[in-house]
């Protein structure tokens, strides 16, 4: 859990700072008519504040609660909130250029998401897992996954870089080819490192680590310890020496035992702590709390059900893609960054551009400053390792039984749409997509039980509701704040 906390604060980080600009640009200028502020740019400058403050309200109570909502809805709901606070429902742009282009992909998203995971999970099933050979199908096929994730993943980014970044400026066919030879290179490593030593560790048996695999070639047989034998010897005490003997060491050393418990106690009542190493003790148990939780979810009862229903394969091919579906994930963390985090910098590069300039920028082309984006990135990360696990819960083993296989799938699927959709400028959820890619790798099992629908209506029931609580948080805020009474000088 640490270690997946930890690759995900940096792959959410730079996925918000590199691939945020143009969901950015949509939630800043695509949703409200900019015009009708440009007599007051401070009431623009008010209702992006309370939009921030609305959406966050309930996507800090809904994640505190496992609720799996959606902080792009949340958002988009509080931008129209304030906006139809402030002008009418004149003030948002309803036609296909604004709300329902954005409302749309909401719900063509979890469907193309699920589409994709399909068609990624299926022949993966039937040709790999479901052989009789499944671990030397898996073996081969291994490198070719390597290198569709490599060349995917690629080439998104360098599509996408900072815009000041050199890589902006390259042809569609340059950022092609070097996302051909990315692949080919991760192909290459994974055809002579992975492969051996995924068969060392596995069919081996070899204790061999992550940081062998650069030199699996070099490495000696590994073989795995032996499990300890539990000393069965009589104590020395009782080879000699009479009962009286051993009974009088036994009165000493319960003293000692008690004179220590003594000096403990008079200690503990005078704490000499200095309180700003209190401070930091306190700081670091908030800070590693999150990641010491068990997200895993298959002990639970309720669950056990849907577990059960869902096909097992062979645990050594699943083993396979262990190591692919970490690449996966960073590259859905990666996508999450780049749509959902900088959503939240729309808002904020709004408020700094008017402030900065005195005026509404209604072209809505005005750079987003890359402060703003990393301040978006860091907050999420903050918002990862403090609330993260809550809903980490509900999403993972929660909805379908997981394996690395489906892992795989669920995420490279969610992965792909949400990527495209950042390059279109739609603040896609990645939530949804999420969601839509987990419920159809269940369905792939072929049985409805293997899916738990009782938190599908949960998680269905809190996207309903985080339109009308955001969009009513914000507006109500901005009544508030706009007709607050002034003091005149």
């Amino acid at each position: 859990m640490m270690q997946a906390c930890i690759i995900a604060s940096f792959t959410e980080f730079l996925g918000a700072f590199l691939l945020g600009s143009e969901t950015t640009e949509t939630i800043k200028s695509g949703i409200l008519d900019a015009e009708l502020f440009v007599m007051q740019p401070e009431l623009l400058m008010l209702a992006m504040l309370c939009a921030l403050i609305g959406s966050a309200t309930w996507v800090i109570f809904a994640s505190k609660t496992g609720l799996a909502v959606s902080s792009t809805h949340a958002l988009v709901a509080g931008i129209s909130g304030a906006g139809i606070a402030a002008f009418g429902g004149g003030a948002v742009k309803w036609g296909y250029d604004g709300m329902a282009k954005i409302i749309t992909s909401w719900f063509v998203s979890p469907i193309v998401a699920g589409v994709i995971t399909a068609i990624i999970y299926l022949p993966t099933r039937y040709f790999i897992l479901e052989s009789p050979d499944s671990f030397k199908r898996g073996i081969r096929a291994i490198p070719v996954y390597f290198f569709c994730t490599a060349l995917i993943g690629s080439f998104y980014i360098i599509y996408k870089a900072v815009p000041s970044d050199k890589s902006s400026n390259l042809s569609t066919g340059a950022i092609v080819g070097i996302s051909f030879g990315v692949a080919g290179a991760l192909t290459a490593f994974a055809w002579f490192f992975f492969v051996p030593w995924i068969k060392r560790r596995i069919v081996g048996k070899e204790n061999l680590r992550w940081y062998h695999l650069p030199a699996v070639h070099f490495v000696k047989h590994r073989p795995m310890p032996s499990p300890t034998e539990p000393d069965t010897d009589t104590p020395r005490e009782l080879e000699s020496g009479s009962i009286a003997e051993i009974q009088d060491k036994a009165d000493v050393a319960s003293r000692k035992c008690d004179d220590l418990d003594a000096d403990a106690t008079a200690d503990s009542e005078i704490d000499t702590t200095p309180w700003y190493i209190k401070g930091l003790r306190y700081i670091k148990y908030l800070a590693l709390r999150g990641m010491k939780q068990d997200v895993k979810n298959l002990d639970n009862k309720k669950l056990s059900n849907v577990h059960n229903a869902a096909k097992k394969f062979d645990d050594e091919t699943e083993h396979l893609f262990s190591f692919l579906q970490i690449l996966t994930a960073c590259l859905a963390s990666f996508a999450h960054g780049s749509n959902d985090v900088s959503n939240a910098a729309g808002p904020v590069s709004a408020i700094y551009d008017t402030w900065k300039h005195g005026r509404v920028d209604i072209s809505g082309n005005s750079p987003v400053p890359k402060w703003i984006l990393a301040m978006a990135g860091g907050g999420i990360v903050l918002g990862l390792l403090t609330l993260g696990y809550h809903v980490m819960r509900r999403v993972g083993n929660g909805i379908t039984y997981l394996t690395p296989s489906r892992g795989f799938s669920v995420e490279l699927g969610a992965s792909l749409t949400v990527l495209t959709a950042s390059q279109l400028g739609l603040p896609v959820s990645t939530t949804l997509c999420l969601v839509g890619a987990t419920v159809s790798v269940g369905l792939c099992n072929g049985n409805l039980r293997a899916i738990s629908w009782r938190n599908i209506g949960i998680i269905f029931m809190s996207w309903m509701l985080t339109l009308p609580i955001s969009g009513l948080l914000a507006g109500l805020i901005f009544a508030f704040g706009s007709n607050a009474p002034n003091k005149m000088i």
